[in-house]
């Protein structure tokens, strides 16, 4: 069963590249993943996608760069399983957090709207672990609710990828999908690394060669520098000993990002593709912060993986991304529950996943409702 990918908000391509490298085999019959389309705005991340991604098996497949508001679903080729990271602007602690009422909240509808024209077998949605609380936790259960209605069982669950051995502490709401007529049950994988491998592991070893891809050093200023001297590993701006001309003159805010070394026996903080001065991560011992190469391998982006942009750019591609190494136990536990092969699970972490169970039960009109309609258009063949 070769399953028809289609992907929305698909950023440089975390997902994509881990989607279409995994596959199970059940007898002679083998489960994996093909691209059909994948849509972002942004130019350089289209083609940092295009580069990458749709090669080899997906060569066929195209990358749409254009705004999704404006995008007509009806003239893209069919899909069978789709993801959508819809951007999490809104949802984030960093930020307003406005939550679905913000100009990127609702843009996870887009995603919806393709659930129900297109009714995949299954999907993955990704966000922040924000998007809980957002509007006093109402936007999630809305969310969680539309999923539903378009008519698919809803699993949940908050991924602490470091134990997915990502060297990295980022923490993701990841929701699987699978559409109410299949009858099948996802399982949450189990961790992948106990002893969570540390950021100066992912970084040194092997050594990232000067003349690496992505690989250009920032120019730090002389006043950067003489302040990173008194950070030491795990330390940031506000919680080192500084003297006074170095002190950061902020009034009422300690962001523990800024100018923030790494722990090299830790795994990093969560990467992020944008902000200003401060934010870009800090080496442990040099004085000066990371190479966007240096950020990717934080990421778990193969060093083959060649980012396209300005340095700019390719901060924000690597820091919005889903790291790939992460995603892959999870779209493994997609195939092989397709598949009728057992793994290693876990029980959902949220207390979501049960109210969406209670949802299903409560509300099983909608549902039969759904399979009926996936009934007229023939989904059951």
């Amino acid at each position: 069963m070769i399953f028809k990918f289609g992907e929305f908000f698909c950023g440089p391509g975390g997902l994509g590249i881990s989607a279409h490298r995994c596959n199970v085999k059940k007898g002679k019959e083998l489960f994996a993943i093909k691209s059909a389309w994948a849509n972002d705005y942004d130019r350089d991340t289209c083609q940092t996608y295009q580069n990458n991604v749709l090669t080899g098996k997906n060569s066929d497949g195209k990358v749409i760069c254009k705004d999704v508001r404006k995008l007509n679903i009806t003239e893209l080729a069919d899909i069978d399983a789709f993801a959508f990271g819809f951007p999490c602007n809104d949802f984030s602690v960093v930020g307003e957090q406005k939550g679905i009422n913000g100009v990127f909240g609702p843009l996870y509808s887009y995603g919806v709207n393709v659930l129900k024209h297109f009714q995949p077998k299954w999907f993955l949605a990704e966000n922040v672990g924000g998007l809980r609380n957002s509007n006093d936790g109402n936007s999630f259960k809305k969310i969680l609710k539309e999923m539903f209605n378009a008519g698919y069982d809803i699993f949940p669950n908050l991924y602490k990828f470091e134990q997915y051995s990502v060297p990295q502490a980022r923490h993701r709401i990841i929701i699987i999908g699978i559409r109410h007529d299949l009858n099948l049950k996802f399982k949450i994988p189990a961790p992948t690394s106990p002893i969570p491998k540390t950021c100066r592991e992912a970084i040194e070893n092997p050594r990232i060669t000067a003349d690496a891809p992505n690989n250009e050093l920032t120019n730090q200023a002389k006043q950067v520098i003489e302040r990173l001297k008194y950070i030491k590993p795990g330390e940031n701006a506000f919680t080192a000993e500084l003297p006074p001309e170095l002190r950061l003159k902020v009034n009422g805010a300690r962001i523990s990002q800024i100018y923030k070394r790494l722990d090299p026996t830790k795994p990093a903080y969560t990467v992020t593709g944008s902000g200003g001065g401060g934010t870009h991560v800090y080496h442990w011992k040099e004085n000066r912060a990371l190479t966007n190469r240096e950020r990717a391998r934080l990421q778990t982006f193969p060093d083959n993986f060649i980012f396209c942009g300005s340095k700019e750019s390719v901060r924000k591609q690597i820091g919005m991304a889903v790291p790939p190494v992460g995603a892959d136990p999870i779209f493994e536990a997609v195939l092989k529950t397709f598949a009728g092969i057992s793994y290693k699970s876990i029980e959902s972490n949220m207390a979501e996943f049960q109210l969406i169970q209670d949802y299903r039960t409560n509300f099983e009109e909608a549902s039969v409702e759904q399979l009926r309609l996936l009934e007229r258009r023939g989904a059951y063949a």
